[in-house]
């Protein structure tokens, strides 16, 4: 054969068989077609022999599937911190014989449009939509089933589904990290609260992580001591915050907002010499790289990056396996567990 692509009609006629005898075969129709068995042979040989591959767009228009799938995101694909979320995906896909399309819009609404739209001009058979931190979003014009939102939810009622991290189970994990430690008293929270409202703007893991602690706590016969709400959760923002405690107060344990959070804690600690855990424990949220390399190494609750990406690739193909379609926007969201990462920074409390 010569260097051009190798159709179907060729391998058809190197097997000596009709276009159609072959298109049976080579779509796994040949024995409802009645085919025999040694045509069938001589087709696959043949086919193998020569490296034919389908012409996807073809196959597409006649099964209404290209087994392509697109993955638009804000920054997911670029940050260090979610790269995880890519992986499971395209794990996910390849293992169904998927091939994932990957767009990043970095936060611009009319290039996520555009990406949409380029998805479907390429006929994927879904989209995930993905954003890098738990948040509501605006869904992009023209965003239809089969779809699923990944680690966001939508701002207006949508039939699409929600991936989403366990973020109020992470913050009951987080409570309970203390409370077996034995801490009772003395625990504050850095980040956000001790109020429901007292929350970062935007956010949805904030709000979500506060319920958890409070009603783990509550149910202990536990009270917050206090809370220091930070806009931003930067490690600056964790030193500022705990500093301020510092100066009205002792406290026995901290439950961090997040990773970064945490090491602007730890600093404040050390300024005022107080000792991990020995004088006061530490728990947090994400596991951040920094977790396992600050010392004492950080006890955290993680973002499962990884279970997410893969997660989502499950519900879409849920979704487009499905009949009907679903209306009920309640019961849309898929948790996914946020494990508990046990390291060095909890301790029971100092006498």
């Amino acid at each position: 054969m010569s260097s051009r692509r190798v159709t179907l009609a060729d391998v058809a006629r190197m097997a000596g068989v009709s276009p159609t005898t072959a298109s049976f075969v080579l779509s796994g129709r040949g024995e409802e077609m009645r085919i025999s068995r040694d045509v069938a042979d001589r087709v696959l040989k043949t086919a193998e022999k020569v490296q034919y591959r389908p012409n996807i767009l073809s196959v597409g228009l006649r099964t209404g599937t290209t087994r392509t799938i697109g993955f638009v995101s804000d920054t997911v694909a670029t940050s260090r911190f979610a790269g995880e979320l890519i992986k499971g995906a395209l794990e996910a896909a390849r293992e169904r014989g998927v091939m994932l399309f990957i767009g990043e819009t970095e936060g611009d609404p009319q290039l996520e449009r555009q990406l949409v739209q380029a998805m479907y001009d390429r006929q994927v058979d879904g989209i995930i939509l993905a954003a890098m931190y738990t948040r509501a979003i605006a869904l992009p014009k023209g965003l239809a089933t089969p779809a699923v939102l990944l680690n966001a939810l939508s701002k207006r009622p949508s039939p699409l589904p929600s991936v989403l991290p366990d973020e109020p189970e992470a913050g009951r994990s987080a409570a309970r990290v203390l409370l077996e430690a034995g801490h009772r008293d003395g625990i504050h929270l850095i980040g956000a609260g001790p109020a429901r409202r007292d929350v970062p703007a935007g956010g949805v893991a904030a709000v979500e992580r506060l319920e958890g602690i409070r009603a783990t706590l509550a149910e202990a016969g536990v009270t917050v001591a206090s809370g220091r709400l930070c806009r931003e959760w930067e490690p600056r923002d964790g030193l500022a915050a705990t500093t301020a405690l510092l100066r009205s107060a002792r406290p026995r344990a901290l439950i961090c907002f997040n990773d970064r959070l945490a090491l602007g804690a730890y600093q404040a600690l050390a300024d005022f010499g107080l000792n991990v855990p020995a004088d006061v424990s530490v728990v947090s949220f994400d596991d951040d790289a920094i977790a396992s390399w600050i010392r004492p190494a950080l006890t955290t609750v993680a973002i499962p990056h990884y279970d997410l990406g893969r997660r989502a690739v499950d519900v879409l193909f849920d979704e487009i396996d499905r009949d009907d379609v679903r209306t009920d926007p309640n019961a849309r969201v898929h948790r996914v567990p946020m494990p508990v990462r046990e390291r060095e920074s909890v301790a029971p409390p100092s006498s």
